[in-house]
């Protein structure tokens, strides 16, 4: 009898919420590797998958999980031997492929990338997509020019979470003056620590403004949409860039041209998922090149392991969660 191990498991789409399920390497996609996961991390993003409020998953079943670090057990690619220490993130994970919570899964070689250097499998996953996304926004920022240590604020805003959080230690290492913008009072010391200077009041940005505000952002990454980012780019100051990755305050933009015809304000878009390689391997050059133990452990808010995901998605989806929560799954 094949031995059966844990998972998470969304069912169809008529019970959207992931469930505890056992499963077997048999019931694993045909696909060339065969990867032990030993650690996940929990995103916002699988926070809605997790629960079943984002519907995230396009088809069922459907095992939820962005982030991979593990370990090859068996290979049919020349890329990875058994043995090999591996990350996986985005790629479409549990959206259209299965994911990360489950003790054993069977990868695609493209999806996969060996263990960047100088990070264990853990510190590689308090790091995971939203350390990529977050710097993957910061070298979009970077490479569009106009960013100047010399004068002037860099604003990030959902600066307690996952991407926010390395953003902030990104951008303060590579010696910005960064503003957080945060709705917690009580994460101002643990955001100083990672390098924030000034702080403003997310309510001030999540209410609507007037298309062409006083300008004070040289940049900004933003993680909330909706009406702040529409703050964030009337208040983003002449040729500066916004780079957006996330809708934690809704899909919508309630916003004007006026910025980008009036003071040529750019809107970078930042996807994580189908990123190209080229693009990943540079945000871990740039996360290797700048964070330090510290600030991993910093961010890093605690461990779980699959039996406590559901609760940690209800709280991460609340505003309950600071920082990053790694999961410990094989």
């Amino acid at each position: 009898m094949t031995e059966s191990f844990p998972a998470l498991l969304i069912r169809d789409k008529d019970h959207p919420a992931a469930v505890s399920a056992e499963l077997t390497r048999d019931d694993l996609p045909d696909l060339p590797v065969l990867v032990r996961v030993d650690y996940s991390s929990l995103n916002y993003k699988d926070g809605l998958s997790v629960t079943g409020k984002g519907r995230i998953a396009r088809r069922f079943p459907m095992v939820p999980g962005i982030d991979i670090a593990g370990t090859v057990v068996e290979s049919a690619s020349d890329s990875f031997q058994p043995g090999d220490r591996v990350i996986a993130t985005g790629s479409g994970l549990s959206e259209t492929e299965w994911g990360a919570f489950s003790v054993y899964q069977r990868l695609k070689p493209e999806w996969l990338m060996k263990q960047p250097e100088g990070f264990d499998q853990r510190q590689a996953m308090a790091i995971g997509t939203a350390g990529v996304t977050a710097a993957l926004c910061v070298n979009q920022l970077l490479a569009w020019g106009n960013l100047s240590q010399d004068g002037g604020s860099v604003l990030v805003t959902g600066a307690a979470g996952g991407v926010g959080s390395y953003a902030v230690a990104l951008l303060a290492a590579l010696g910005f003056h960064v503003t957080a913008s945060t709705g917690r009072a009580e994460t101002h010391d643990y955001l100083r620590r990672l390098g924030a200077r000034d702080f403003i009041d997310r309510k001030t940005l999540s209410e609507a403004g007037r298309p062409l505000q006083e300008e004070h952002w040289i940049g900004a990454v933003d993680s909330v949409g909706s009406t702040t980012l529409a703050n964030v780019l009337a208040q983003t100051v002449r040729d500066g860039a916004v780079a957006a990755c996330g809708l934690a305050g809704g899909p919508d933009l309630p916003a004007t041209v006026l910025p980008h015809i009036l003071r040529a304000v750019t809107l970078i878009g930042v996807d994580s998922v189908f990123a190209p390689p080229q693009r990943r391997e540079a945000a871990w050059r740039l996360l290797q090149n700048n964070l330090t133990p510290e600030h991993i452990d910093l961010v890093t808010a605690g461990e779980i392991d699959l039996q406590g995901l559901p609760q940690a998605a209800e709280d991460i989806l609340a505003g309950k969660v600071r920082g990053r929560l790694i999961v410990k799954v094989a």
